[in-house]
């Protein structure tokens, strides 16, 4: 059993920082200590193996050229696509390991389990693709270099009004993932504000479920135009493949949890054609920036990168800038510095963030197509 489970978490927190301050720091003559928490394993382990490679990517160019005379030192968490692991990582890194930053995670049920850990630990966690609003309301030291729900919420129920025609939206959402019902609520809202009309029903479905035949047979009674299914591929492809297979034929639109590679193989050839999603990233984008980055990343991993690619790569990036314009290489003075972080050139787009530490960026739409996604077009804030 660790020490952290055999002390009562507030009086272990509060022994820690006795000992530590709030801003201690692990940092020798040639190491910053930096913490990673992504899921490695489990029901989206593809994010967090995406966004390592990103991470690691970036991180031979930022040792290449050092950090103030040190290099950055990875310690990485897997936390098994759980909130609570997720918890106990964070939890560890920033008692026992005592990293100056932890960058992580994906899901944002995820991060909101870690980011009050965090923030009392007075330790800056900064995620590169939890979306969820609350994410930065955990306090101060949390922060974004993606957009919000908000943001690519909106984009999605104007693609369906004004691109794809459609006025009458049926929702389908993951009932526990704050992610999914986060971006439920803003389709239903900015859809209905436009003149659209949204089915008053949500149906929902719960993480690892694998059939959705009942669910879908009720939904296309009400015969919607367009579908909005905020959740992640595992799920997304599963119901697209049956959705098809059932002759439902309204498009389905995504967002940013769809951005696998699994999901054309759970869709199938039939269940992917047809659908739209909103993410970070694409890899046709002709920005110089993104092209190089591809031919690296191509290069290092034989494949074509993903948003969570991307965002990884972006995060660590911005940390690395962050503690270059830190006035010390301690916890508290490197918060300052990437919260003041300011049209930073991304792989994801310029990133700026605003007084509550999310990122004001664009968002891309692609068309899922059983090749790949293919790039529309690219949505500005």
């Amino acid at each position: 059993m660790s020490l952290i489970k055999m002390l009562p978490k507030n009086l272990f927190i509060a022994l820690t920082l006795t000992i530590c301050g709030p801003s201690f720091s692990q940092v020798n003559d040639k190491e910053i200590l930096v913490g990673t928490v992504f899921p490695m394993t489990g029901g989206i382990a593809t994010y967090g193996q995406e966004s390592m490679n990103g991470i690691n990517l970036a991180l031979k160019k930022i040792n290449h050229e050092g950090v103030k005379g040190h290099i950055i030192k990875l310690i990485n968490e897997d936390n098994k696509s759980e909130a609570i692991e997720t918890a106990n990582a964070v939890r560890k890194l920033a008692h026992i390991d005592k990293v100056i930053a932890i960058l992580g995670s994906v899901a944002s049920s995820h991060t909101l389990a870690g980011a009050p850990i965090a923030q009392e630990a007075k330790v800056p966690l900064l995620t590169p693709a939890s979306t969820n609003e609350e994410v930065t309301k955990k306090g101060d030291y949390i922060a974004r270099t993606c957009f919000t729900d908000g943001f690519q919420g909106e984009v999605m129920a104007k693609f369906a009004k004004e691109n794809l025609k459609k006025m009458k939206a049926a929702i389908i959402v993951e009932a526990s993932s704050d992610y999914s019902k986060g971006l439920a609520k803003v389709f239903r809202e900015s859809f209905t504000k436009m003149g659209g009309t949204v089915i008053a029903e949500e149906y929902s479905y719960q993480s690892g479920d694998t059939d959705f035949r009942t669910l879908l047979r009720k939904l296309s009674r009400s015969k919607p135009e367009v579908i909005f299914l905020p959740g992640y591929y595992e799920e997304a492809g599963l119901i697209l493949n049956q959705a098809r297979s059932m002759d439902i034929t309204a498009p389905f639109l995504g967002t940013d949890g769809w951005d696998s590679p699994k999901l054309q193989e759970k869709a199938g050839e039939k269940g992917i054609v047809g659908n739209y999603m909103s993410s970070h990233f694409s890899a046709e984008d002709t920005d110089t920036l993104v092209s190089n980055f591809v031919k690296e990343y191509e290069a290092a991993y034989k494949q074509k990168p993903g948003a969570m690619a991307a965002l990884g790569y972006d995060g660590i990036m911005v940390i690395a800038d962050s503690l270059k314009r830190a006035k010390t290489l301690t916890r508290s003075d490197l918060q300052k510095a990437i919260v003041t972080t300011k049209n930073y050139k991304g792989i994801t787009g310029n990133i700026t963030l605003d007084k509550f530490r999310n990122a004001k960026k664009s968002a891309v739409v692609l068309e899922t197509t059983p090749h790949g996604n293919e790039f529309k077009f690219k949505v500005s804030p």
